[in-house]
Order: structure tokens, then sequence, then C-alpha cells
């Protein structure tokens, strides 16, 4: 980072550099359903395995209850078990550790290490635990399946009719009946319509994740028909960055990653074959039913064409991405732990279920029985989802070669074959001539080679020359992480999740809850997999168009209609406008699925056109912004930060698909000192960076990214001190700022209008005479004091990058 001045400028600087800082603020509430999650798959089970007996419902020694909230943090006799945020405080913690010798538990032995450890997490990040005072409480007793079904997100969407609303001018598509009818219900009054500059930046980057350009943003000001913006959005929905934009946003709910993470770091080296997938099916519109099915069971789909059937064969990838413990001694904890792991996703990504949660016991919240997770397990006991899980483990791939890579490969062996043939008749007629000029009856000397005649030896290093060369260019066939069916069978109950202790065998299906008219017909010889997508995109299933719907809102509004995008079950949040979520999972499923169609809806409407201005009244009744009353200020996304950094700098390389990894595939991508070599030191979109679990990019990491080992439909939103320090002090800012400097410099050779030029690439607008006067004088200032016009430049173009106006939208 270069020395700026010390002086009043310097000040300047750091200030306009800090007041990216003010508008948006994290909340530890955006973590908690997370955190949650965690309790009911990490430490609840093992509560119910070890603790229960002793210390639950039918017996509690010591005072002590463990099977609820109220019981752990008032404790037993010896004062509470758990210290909220404290672990070293908490009496469990000494329990589990064994360093007492009169504290020691569970009695039976001592748990595993990261078990230990994850009781240590879950303590730090604040116990949390869903029983609280006034809110849902936990089942006791069976299911009652009927009562259950009357639940508002396993009632199929309705086709609702559109609201009467007072303001009947204000509404452009349907959407906005159901937004305003709510506004008066609450007698609130829509913000006023943003200005035309705001507004295409804000559809720029939603749709595509990069700022508009100069060119863009003057075309749609001179353009003032009815349909100005509706010829924006087509343009940018068929550009193919919006493939790379909402793969993105698809990839986090896949928990995409380009490394396994957990105890074996190795390379998913052709994970990248399924995010390409991703960005192409959207691109190309992909009907998101048929995008589910292909992701879920896409090797079991019937066709003749090469091409498709190896993209539906990389589509599975989706199963195969999440981590797992590769080195687990346990072959059977394995395979059932990639099963639990798989179950979870598919819940949460296409349902908004946490059906993981019933793996040792009926779910305590959802009317999901321990049978329902069981009959899912079986359908992925039946899948091959991996080659094999002998330690160090390894994933299936499957083959997507095409025939003329198979021809050449078998073309190359031949020779191969040939080759080798040649050397052994080449030997043999060596052995031959040397054996005629040896006594009747001696052998062969162990060194015959080396008595070889010359012309022997130079045809042997020839073809031996030649093979080598042959078998270092034989073809490797491309593959790709996926599955395929295997053996099928049904699976047992575990007993609280143990695959050491077996219950009742369960059949193949799908949670009873929303089984419709019964169980899919899985034949005797079938996983499951296909019936189980057909199932999911049923139009009268009642969670997969809601739950995609809710997504798409979200990503464009900064929060879904219901605000827990991956839990629509009991401990989720209710919809704020549920006729608004039926009516766009309903307008989904009647055209076709399209996602583009959906966009189109919900972009045209008065109610994304909205400008972010306040209303003191209406932050009075929802000062949330839950009903959408005006438009949410938002910080762009860490990719979108990088990317538009490499974009208005001239920098960004367009350049589409295929992988960034420097390792092979399946090799350890730390190497033997425990480095991690990976680079990012490259100018191409944010999306193609590799993904590396538990060493993510350090922009990533700073700016909110995604968990890569577990869906995520809801990135939050954090304001820490180290993201100002890093866009003050990076290599990454100081290199675009630099390239900034120099692509004005070349392009606006006049100092004012390089403002102006400055000002329209980086915010889309013009600057006001008090800001360009301010921008030539900060130039000067840092000139003056380096001796270097250009270091003026680049320092204004600094400043302008750490802006808040550059990192959010209005």
């Amino acid at each position: 980072m270069p020395a700026y001045p010390r002086n009043r400028t310097c000040i300047l600087f750091l200030s306009l550099a800090a007041a990216w800082l003010i508008p948006l603020v994290g909340s530890a509430d955006d973590e908690q359903p997370e955190r949650l999650r965690f309790f009911e798959t990490k430490i609840r089970p093992l509560l119910v395995e070890h603790c229960y007996e002793c210390h639950g419902p039918d017996l509690q020694e010591s005072d002590l209850r463990l099977d609820t909230t109220e019981g752990i943090l008032l404790g037993g006799a010896s004062g509470p078990a758990v210290v909220e945020g404290e672990p070293d405080q908490s009496l469990i913690m000494v329990a589990l550790s064994y360093r007492e010798d009169d504290l020691k538990m569970p009695p039976t032995g001592k748990l595993e290490d990261d078990e230990i450890a994850d009781f240590r997490r879950w303590i730090e990040h604040g116990a949390a635990m869903p029983e609280v005072e006034g809110g849902v409480k936990p089942r006791r007793g069976a299911i009652d399946m009927e009562q259950a079904r009357q639940f508002w997100s396993f009632q199929p969407p309705q086709n609702p009719s559109l609201p009467s609303v007072q303001k009947t001018s204000w509404p452009q598509t349907s959407v906005d009946h159901f937004v305003l009818a709510l506004l008066e219900s609450k007698q609130l009054t829509p913000a006023p319509a943003a200005d035309k500059r705001t507004l295409i930046r804000r559809i720029t980057f939603d749709l595509i994740g990069l700022p508009p350009t100069p060119v863009e943003v003057d075309a749609f000001l001179a353009d003032t028909s009815p349909s100005a913006l509706a010829r924006v959005v087509d343009r940018l929905l068929n550009s193919t960055h919006y493939g790379e934009r909402w793969g993105r946003h698809w990839l986090d709910v896949a928990r995409y990653a380009d490394s396994n993470g957990l105890d074996e770091n190795v390379a998913h080296g052709n994970a990248w074959r399924y995010r390409d997938y991703v960005i192409a099916s959207l691109n190309a519109d992909k009907p998101f039913d048929e995008f589910v099915t292909e992701q879920l069971a896409g090797d079991l789909l019937k066709t003749d064409d090469e091409a498709t059937r190896h993209e539906h064969l990389i589509a599975t990838g989706f199963l195969s991405l999440g981590p797992k413990v590769l080195a687990e001694g346990d072959e059977q904890k394995m395979e059932v732990d990639i099963i639990d792991e798989q179950i979870d996703t598919i819940g949460r990504a296409f349902m908004g279920l946490t059906l993981g949660c019933a793996r040792c016991h009926d779910h305590k919240f959802d009317p999901i029985r321990t049978d329902d997770y069981y009959a899912l397990a079986g359908v992925f006991k039946s899948t091959r989802t991996m080659e094999s899980f002998k330690r160090i483990a390894k994933w299936n791939e499957n083959s997507v070669a095409t025939a003329e890579q198979r021809l050449e490969k078998e073309e190359a062996e031949r020779k191969i074959t040939e080759h080798k043939a040649s050397i052994q008749q080449a030997t043999e007629a060596a052995n031959a001539e040397l054996k005629s000029q040896l006594s009747d009856g001696e052998a062969l000397p162990k060194d015959a080679e080396s008595r070889y005649s010359q012309s022997a030896k130079a045809k042997l290093e020839k073809l031996r020359d030649e093979l080598t060369a042959l078998e270092e260019g034989l073809p490797e066939l491309p593959t790709a992480m996926g599955v395929v069916d295997g053996e099928a069978v049904n699976t047992q109950v575990h007993i609280r999740g143990s695959h050491l202790s077996l219950g009742k065998e369960v059949a193949r299906g799908v949670p009873e809850v929303i089984a419709f008219d019964g169980q899919p017909a899985i034949g005797e010889k079938e996983s499951g997999r296909l019936q189980l997508a057909h199932w999911l995109v049923r139009p009268e299933h009642p969670l997969t168009s809601r739950v995609i719907a809710n997504r798409i809102w979200r990503w464009h509004f900064g929060r879904g209609l219901v605000g827990s995008t991956d839990n629509f079950g009991s401990l989720g949040d209710r919809p704020v406008n549920q006729p608004l979520l039926d009516y766009l999972a309903v307008r989904l499923m009647e055209n076709g699925w399209s996602l583009k169609e959906l966009h189109r809806e919900i972009v045209l409407s008065s109610t994304y056109q909205m400008s972010a201005a306040n209303d003191d009244v209406a932050v009075a009744i929802d000062p949330e912004n839950h009903l959408q009353w005006r438009a949410n200020m938002r910080r762009i996304e860490a990719e979108a930060i990088r990317d538009s950094l490499l974009a208005v700098s001239g920098l960004l390389d367009t350049e589409m698909g295929g992988s960034m990894l420097h390792v092979g595939n399946r090799e350890f991508v730390f190497n033997h000192t425990s480095k991690d070599e990976t680079t990012y030191d490259t100018t191409r979109r944010s999306i193609y960076l590799p993904v590396i679990r538990n060493h993510l990019f350090d922009v990533f990491s700073l700016f909110d990214y995604s968990d890569a080992s577990v869906p995520t439909g809801d990135r939050t939103t954090s304001t820490i001190a180290p993201q100002a320090l890093f866009l003050m002090n990076s290599d990454l800012l100081a290199r675009t700022s630099k390239a900034f400097a120099e692509r004005l410099a070349s392009e606006v050779p006049n100092e004012e209008a390089r403002v102006a030029r400055l000002y329209t690439l980086a915010f889309g607008r013009s600057p006001s005479n008090a800001e360009t006067e301010q921008a030539l004088e900060f130039v000067g200032a840092v000139a003056a004091e380096t001796a270097s016009t250009q270091r003026g430049w680049e320092a204004l173009c600094h400043v302008m990058l750490v802006s808040s106006e550059f990192l959010h939208l209005q």
C-alpha cells in the first residue's frame, strides 16, 4: 500500500474510507437458526445417547434433568449444568473432560475429543436451545399427522385472488396488489419510486452481480418509453453473467466447495463441472423442476444424447459435494454419516425442513418421525456415493468422456500394447543373437543387455523412449463427482442414531406428513431417488415451489417472505405475506417452473422499484421493513465487491468455466508443511475461484461468505473493523486503484472530465460541482506530498472504491 500524506487530505481519505461502516450493522440473531441446528444435530443426539437414561424424563439423578432447556440451565444439586458463553465455567464441561475424579460423565466412558469439542463450541456460542419461554415447545408423545397437516407450510399452495387496493394506480404487476393490500391494512404507504440511475444500478447488480457500464446507464436514461426497464431486464437475463450471479446463489444452497474439508482436506478436482452445470442451467432457464430432478436422479433419466447424459451425471454431484470424514476407521459409521448429510441437505435445500433432527428420535418440533428419516436413509443407502470406504475413502466419480475421447484412449492403449510387444520381440531377437555367440550350453548372463550389439541397443532404446512418450501422453478420460444406483435395500432404524444398535426395518419412502395420496411406488430393485425427485416437484407438494420462490425473493430484497429461508417448520418464521408467497409459488409452476419469468414478475413491480426513502410513521410500525414499504439498503456480497473492483478498473477477465485448482483430483490441498498453496491472483470472476473448506479466501471470509459445509440460503451481513482495514490496506485494493487510475488517464486527459468519468464508472452518476472540486483538491494535495500526480489519482480512486456508495445498493 503506498504511503499517502499525513495531513488533512489523509484524514479525508480515512474518514471517507471508514464511512462504509455506517449503513449496516450485523445482528447475532442472524446466526441463531444455524446454532439451533447445531444443537439438534450435534448436541441433542449425544444427550439422548449418553445422558437421558439417568437425567431424562423418568429419572433425574442428582436432581439434574438434561432433556429440557429449563433443566439444563437450572442444573442439579451441584448447580447449573451450562453457563451460556462460558464453557470453562460450565459443570457439564468439567464432567465431560474427566479432569475431576468425582465428576466424570458419562460414567461408561469419556466421549470422543471431537464430541467434547462440539459441546465447547455450542456453549461458547451461547448454548442455543429451541425451547424458550413463550416460544414453540417440544412435542411430547406421538405425532398426530392429521393435525400436523394443518400447519401452514404443509398445506399445498393455493392461487389466491388479487386483493383489492385503494391506490389503484400504483400496482404494475400482480406482486404489487399483495404488497400494497398488506401495507394499506397497516395504514402504511409505499415509498416513492427510485430514480432511474439508482434503479439500473440496483437491477444490474441483482441480476448479473456487476455494476452497469456508463453506456448502459446512458441508454436507459435516454429511453423514455414505458418498456425501457423491461428491455434492460431482458438484456440482463440473456447475459451469460446472469448464470454466474444466480448460480453463485444456488451454490450457497448446494454447499459447493472445491475441497472436502474436515479431517482429510483433499481436492474435489472435478467439482467445477457441477458449478459450470449450474451456471449453464440457469442461463438456459432450465425449468426448476428439471433442475431438481437432475441433481437428485440425473443418472436415472433416460436419454440417447451423449451430451445430455453427461450433463445429467454431472448434476448428481449435488449429492456428493458434502464434507466427509474420509479417514473414519468405522466404515459403517462413515456411510451413515454421509447419508445423514445428504438427507439434511435435501431437506433444507428443497423443502426448508430440518430432516436431520429425526436421526436419533422423532423430530421434537416438526411432524417428521424417525421412521420417515430412515425411509429416506434407505433411498441413499441404495445409492452409490462412495467408490471406497477404506481409509482414505474415495467418493464415486462417473465418466463423462465422449465417444471420440474413448476411441482416442483406446487407440493410445493399442499403440502402447504394440510397443510393448515390439520391445519384447526386439529383446528376444537380441538374446538369440547373443546366444549364438556363446559356447554350447552356456546360459545368457544376467547382464545380457550390456553385451547386445550396438544396433540392438539402439533399437531397444528407441522403442523404450517411444513407449515412455506414449504412456505419458495417454489421455485421462474426464470424470465428474456424482452418484449412481447401488444395491436396493431398506434400512433399519438406528436406535439413538447409532449404527451399532438397530431396530425395525423401514421401507424406502418419503415423510408421511406430506406423502399426499400415499407413498410413491418404488420398485424392489430401485433406490427410490427418481421417485423422490418426482415427488418433490409435484404441483401439490406444499414446500418445493414455496421454498424456491422465497429464496428468489430473499436474493432480490435481502429478506425472504419467510425470514428463515432454510426452515419452513415450526421453529422457522411465519410468512409475512403468505398470499403473496403462494401466488409466487403457483405462478412459478404455471410458467413451467421458469425462474427468469419469476424474476420478471418481481423486478418489473412497483414494489421492487421503490426508493430506500425513510418514513417516520412506517419506521415506528415496521422498523425492519418486513412489510416491504421501501427498498432496503444492502451491502453487496463478497463476490460482487471483488468483481466490481475488477470491472471498474478494467481488469475483469470474463472467461467462463474450468478449474483453477493447483492440485489434482483427490490430492491434498495442503502441502507437506501444512501450507495451502491455492492462489487467487487472477482477474476472473469470483465464482470461479477455488472454495477451500477450512481455509477460505480472505475476501470471502471477511465479507460473510457462506459456510461451504452446509446449505446456506441467507447469508448474514456483518460490519467489523477488519473489513475496513482490508479495504484500506489490501493488495487487491492497491492493484485495482492503480489500474483504475491508469484507465481514467488513458480515457480522459482533462482532469475535471476525469473526475466525472470516475464517478460514472464507480457510482453510475455524475459528481456535483462540490464533489469535483473536493476530488481535485485531494489529488493535488497527494501529488504535492508524493511528487506524483499519478499517485494522487490512485489515492482518489482508492477512496471511491472503499466508499459506502460503491459498496452498497440503494
